[in-house]
Parts: C-alpha cells; structure tokens; sequence
C-alpha cells in the first residue's frame, strides 16, 4: 500500500526553527520600521499557525480513512480522473496480490491491466489481450452495472465502480468465488434434478428459470417456459392463492394440492414446495413440484374399493352396513320403519361350474346392474360377497312397498341373460329384515336377513321371505348339524347302504348304487339331503366323498364278480381335489377290478367343457372305471354333450318316470332318450320305479335297467348279500 513519507521540513523539529526566525525577524523589523510592519509580521505568523493546523488536520483525517478502508472485508480503490491510483486498501492488495507490486501512487490502472494481462492474471484475456484490455477500461470510463472478473487463481471478483464529483473513480472489489461455487451447485442440483423445478420473479410472478424436468413434464420444449407469467400453469381457481404461494416467505404449503395445467391442456394434480431465493440479484422464489396425480387417483381407488365392490362398482359390504347404520339412526330419530333385503341368485354356481369363472363374472355384473335399476329412490344395492347382494330401503311407508320390490327383484332377475352368446337363465331368493322390529344394529339386521333368505333356499327358491324370531334357532340348529357331521366323519359313524340296479330284460341285480346314511344319536335318520349341502358349504365333500368311494369299494369286493358299484361323484370334488389320485388310490387299496366300479356325474359337470374336467374324465377312463351321466334330463341338456365325454350310461331322473304309464309326453321323452342311447351304444338306467305298471312301460320303451323301490330300497352291506343271493330274476312278457 502506498505510504506518503512525511518531509523533515514539515516535521516537528523543523518547525522550531521557523518560529525562532520570525520571532527574530519580528524583533528586527520592528527596530528598523517600526511597529506596523511588526504587526503584519505577527499576521503573518498566524496565518502560518493556522496553516499547520489544517495540515495537521488533513494528515489525521487521512491516516484515519486509511486505517477505515483496511478493516473493510472489501477491497477499495480510489482512482483521479486520469486513472491513477491515488489510494487502496489492504484487501485490495490481497485480491490483485499477483499484480500489487505494481500499485503506487501515480500510477495508472491501465498499466497495471496491461501488465496483469502479459502476466496471465486474466484468463477471460488470453488470446484476445487488446480487446480486453479495451472493454475493462471503457467499463471503467462510463461504470454502470456491477461486473465480474475471473483470475488466473481461479477466484471470481465483482466490481463495482462509480465516479466521484471530482472525475475520479471509486471501485469496490468483493470476493465472490463460494457464491459462485454454491451458484453453480446450485445450477448442477437444479438443472439435473429429476424434479420439476422452476424459479418465479416475486415481482411480476414471472418464471425466471426451469429445469429441463419442468420443461419436459409441462410440455413446453427449449426456453419457451422462461418469461411466462407463473399462472399460466395453474388453473383459474387457484390465482387467487398465487400471492402465498410466490410471497417473499412462501414455505411448504404440504397441505395445499394444486391442479396445475400442461402446455396441452391436460391437467395434473402436484404438491408444491417453494423457499424464497435470490436468483441473478433478483428476489424470486424457488418452487418444486411433485406431480401427485397418480398418487391421488391410487389413493381415491383405494378409498373406493374400501367401500365397493369392484367387479360390479356396487358398494360393499362395509358400505352396506354404513348403509344400514344411517337408515336405523333415522328410523330411530324419525319413526318409521326401513328394510334390509338379502338377495341370492339362484343357480349362479352351476353357470359359474359349467360355463367358467369369467361367464359367472358377466352374470354378477348383468345382475347387479338389472339390481340398481330396479331400486326406488333413495334405497342402495350392495354385492355382499359371491352370489348375494343386499339392499337398504329407508322410510318405508308400508311392508308392501318391500314386497313389491323383492317382487320386482326375482322377475327381473329371472328373465334370461345373454352371456358369452349363451341364452342364460337363473333366479333369485330374498330374505327381509324389517327394522327396528328385527334389529337395532346394523350387523344384526343383516344376519336376519340372510337367515330368512336361508328359509328360502331351503323350501325351494325362487321367493321372498321376512325374518321370523324362530329362524334363529333353526340357524343355530344348522349349525349344531355341521358340527356333529364333522364329528361323524372323524369317527367313521356314517354307513354306506346300497340301492339295486336290475336288468329289465332278465331281472337280474346288475349294479347297486352307494348311498350315503346317517344315523344321529339324538336326532336319529338324518336326510342326505340335509346334510349334504352343509358338506358342500362347509367343504366336507371331499373327505365325505373319500369316505363312501372306500367304503363302497371294499364292500363290493365281497359281491358277485359281475355286480358292479356305483359311487356319485360330486362337481365340488372335481375342483377341489384330485379326482383320479383318489380312484386310483382306493382301488389300489381295495383291490376291486376298476371295470366294477360306476362313477356317476350330475349332468352339471359335462357342461364344464374345461380342460381340467376333459382330462379328468379321460384319465379316469384309462384307469378302467366306467362312467354314468346321472339324473339325465334335469340340467341344461344338449344333444351336444353325449358325443363329447367318454361316459357309457344315462341315467333318466324319477322325475320323467313316476306316472309315466299313463303320460304320453313322459313316454315321448324317454322312447327318445333311450333311441339315442341305443343308438350311441350307451345304457339307459331308469331312476325311481315305483310301480309294476312303471316298470312295464320302461320295458316296453326298451329300457336297459331299473332302480327303485319297486325292486328294492337301499340296503346296508349285511342286508344286501342276502338279499342278492335269495332274490330269484323275474322276466316280464
């Protein structure tokens, strides 16, 4: 830094001498011209003191200003009007320490440029010297606006220069390399960022800046972003919360979702973090957005599925007792009464077995879709799982009302459905509640509803029924039922009887079917058909089935060798286990040549024409065993099915062969079935001949054989080996 050395002349010491000179001169003039010429030697004298003073003065406020510009953290300089240095501090010095060598007092800034340019000190320079040289000093002639430099050490200087009243120039120089450094990991982090990023104005709301993921996921390509006002991404609802957001303290609106607008129109849903910026010496907002689009509509799927069905977009049936809930607090607060309607479809699983799971969707869909066009106002429809739907009626003037509507419901449901270019025809049962008589409790009605529509399956379906207090206890009866066939099964207490099958031509006992009995303790004879479908709901079928194929097979091993068994199989057992490791495994065990052993199917399961059910069919058919097409004419018949399974008997359900002596059209019906058998070389077996004149027109017809009671009723195993061995065959003329 320049130092301005003092002479010894203006020094203390030499200003002794000058006072005793003039005192001297004083003294003499006054001896030689008198005392005027004393008196202007005195002024004289003054005019020096004051002189000294100001002087004085002048060097304290210099050395001050000097030891002031040292402690700025900036470097200082002051130029004259010819570019001279004439001060600077020490900070200046150390930025320019490359070049400070050549700073003193006098000298001019455009040598010391030049010489920092052939030193390298200036890499903006190389290879364009002169012209360089010419910008700085014509930027130093006419300062405007702040500008940078980069040295050769790799640090950034921002000058800043503005001219005194006196010409001359004073510069400040800041050090700004770490804001150049965290700029440009700034820019690194902004322009990368795999978020969209963009930076808006505070005045003017302007988007000064975006990032390349901005630009992309808005649509609007190169920098045709830049210089848009920032509502022009937002829909016109929101403007009026655009000051909060783009406020000089912004902050995280986390609990704000914007609708924001792409260059195309389209719209998106975004969270919005912003934090207030300076961006290029503008105040500006830095803004990120997390497009939350798909995370919303995930969020809304997952808060509708939590209250709908979503194969048939009904409510479910957590929604359906919400549904309930809301319906008895207002019968509660309003009087009145309201409805729970249970609803089942009737058949539903023999289309779902026979024509496959995605036909059974189509039917649900069609079915619920037929449900909530049926409703009156106000009521909804649920799908409380499988084949049941439900329905909640509010403010029912009358019983009637709900009768009418469950009226509604079955014809409507059963008329025929188009499914998979199949004419489909199934039904409905419905069981009501009726609150508050039925139920205070949302779950409590439901279950009253279900236990009547449970009455109504079991007295034939196709109708409605209201919950009566006794239902209950049949419910809990049913129950018991189960829970003691579980037991039976476990301990071996089912029996296995066995009902003849007789050649019609000769009489004779061919066959016997097995037929599953059931002796309770309690209840004594139980029904297979009661206990039956409780194995099927309660997936005992089975092990039940398991059951009475072993058993039946050991027995039989003791029969005549030309008397075959016949064992039912059910659909169930099909898609529950392994029909063919069964067979196999129980004749194995037995010993019985598979040729004796008959498997009867329900003509349900032929029109499944699943790959599962051809394949089981024909690997049971290697295995040796015979198969039976049982209460043919009951099911969706079709000429079709008896070329495409590999089964060799019909059965004709009792149901064409009780009065069929006297019924033409019965005797239409089975002259044609027993013609196609004959003509496909397939038994015809005649189910439930009662009586002789029965059993004379099956003959007549041509019938192959006869089951019923007309011959005998199933028999236990003990029974029937007399029973075989006494029986004489009868021929009829």
């Amino acid at each position: 830094m320049n130092r301005r050395t003092s002479s010894k002349r203006n020094g203390p010491v030499g200003r002794r001498p000058l006072r005793a000179a003039l005192r001297v001169l004083r003294g003499d003039v006054a001896t030689r011209h008198g005392a005027d010429a004393a008196a202007q030697i005195s002024e004289l004298e003054g005019a020096l003191q004051v002189a000294r003073t100001a002087v004085e003065a002048a060097r304290t406020a210099n050395a001050r200003l000097r030891e002031a510009i040292d402690i700025l953290p900036q470097g200082i300089v002051f130029l004259d009007s010819e570019g001279r240095y004439v001060l600077w501090n020490e900070q200046y010095a150390q930025i320019y320490h490359r070049s400070a060598d050549l700073f003193k007092v006098g000298a001019r800034l455009a040598d010391t440029l030049r010489e920092g340019v052939m030193r390298g000190d200036y890499p903006a320079a190389v290879g364009r010297e002169e012209e360089w040289i010419a910008e700085r000093l014509e930027k130093l002639k006419t300062p405007s606006e702040r500008h940078e430099q980069w040295l050769a050490d790799g640090r950034c200087i921002l000058i800043d220069e503005r001219h005194t009243s006196e010409g001359g120039v004073i510069g400040l120089r800041v050090d700004i390399t770490q804001l150049k450094e965290r700029e440009a990991s700034f820019r690194m982090l902004f322009e990368a960022n795999p978020v969209p990023m963009y930076v808006v104005a505070q005045t003017g709301k302007t988007i000064l800046s975006a990032n390349a993921a901005a630009r992309n996921h808005y649509g609007y390509p190169g920098t045709e972003m830049i210089g848009r006002p920032v509502d022009c991404l937002h829909l016109g609802p929101e403007h009026g919360s655009l000051e909060d957001l783009y406020s000089p303290a912004p902050g995280i609106l986390a609990d704000h979702v914007w609708t924001h607008l792409k260059r195309d129109g389209s719209q998106i849903e975004v969270a919005l973090y912003s934090q207030a910026i300076e961006h290029e010496r503008t105040s500006a907002v830095l803004v990120a957005a997390v497009d939350i689009t798909e995370r919303r509509r995930a969020e809304a799927q997952v808060a509708y599925l939590a209250h709908h069905d979503p194969l048939t977009g009904l409510a479910n049936r957590t929604r359906h007792l919400e549904h309930a809930d809301e319906m008895l607090r207002s019968v509660a607060e309003n009087g009145g009464i309201g409805a729970s309607l249970c609803i089942g479809i009737d058949n539903f699983k023999s289309v779902n077995e026979t024509m496959g799971p995605a036909a059974g969707d189509q039917l649900l869909q069609a079915a619920s879709r037929r449900i909530a066009k049926t409703l009156r106002q106000g009521s909804s429809a649920a799908r409380l799982g499988g084949d049941e739907f439900g329905i909640i009626m509010p403010d029912v003037a009358d019983p009637e009302e709900v009768s009418a509507v469950a009226k509604r419901l079955i014809d409507v449901i059963s008329s025929p459905f188009r499914i998979q270019g199949q004419r489909v025809s199934i039904g409905a049962s419905i069981g009501i509640a009726v609150a508050p008589n039925d139920g205070h409790e949302a779950g409590k009605l439901l279950k009253n509803a279900n236990l009547a529509l449970s009455q109504v399956k079991l007295r034939g379906k196709g109708a409605f029924r209201y919950f009566e207090p006794e239902m209950n206890a049949r419910a809990q009866e049913r129950h018991r039922l189960e829970r003691d066939l579980r037991a039976a099964l476990e301990n071996n207490a089912l029996q296995v009887h066995y009902q003849p099958l007789v050649c019609l031509s000769t009489g004779r006992i061919v066959a016997a079917e097995a037929l599953v009995r059931w002796e309770h303790e309690e209840r004594g004879y139980v029904s297979p058909a009661e206990f039956i479908p409780i194995a099927e709901e309660a997936g005992l079928i089975g092990a039940l089935g398991q059951f009475v194929l072993r058993r039946a097979c050991h027995h039989a091993t003791a029969w005549p060798e030309t008397m075959r068994v016949a064992v039912n199989l059910s659909p169930i057992q099909f898609r529950c286990s392994n029909v063919r490791d069964m067979v196999q495994d129980v004749l194995s065990a037995t010993g019985l040549n598979p040729d004796r052993l008959e498997l009867e199917i329900t003509e349900s399961l032929f029109l499944d024409r699943s790959n599962l059910v051809l394949d089981t069919l024909a690997e049971l058919r290697k295995l040796g065993t015979r198969i039976a097409m049982d209460d043919f004419g009951t099911g969706y018949s079709s000429l079709g099915y008896l070329c495409s399974f590999p089964f060799d008997k019909i059965k004709i359900d009792s149901s064409f062969v009780h009065g069929i002596s006297t019924n033409v059209e019965q005797q239409a019906v089975v002259r044609a079935i027993v013609g196609l058998g004959q003509t496909l070389g397939k038994t015809i077996t005649a189910e439930g001949i009662e009586t002789d004149a029965e059993l004379a027109c099956l003959r007549g017809i041509g019938c192959d054989q006869g089951q019923g009671f007309l011959f005998s009723k199933a028999r236990p195993q003990d029974a029937l080996l007399p029973f075989i061995t006494k029986r004489k065959p009868k021929r009829v003329a």
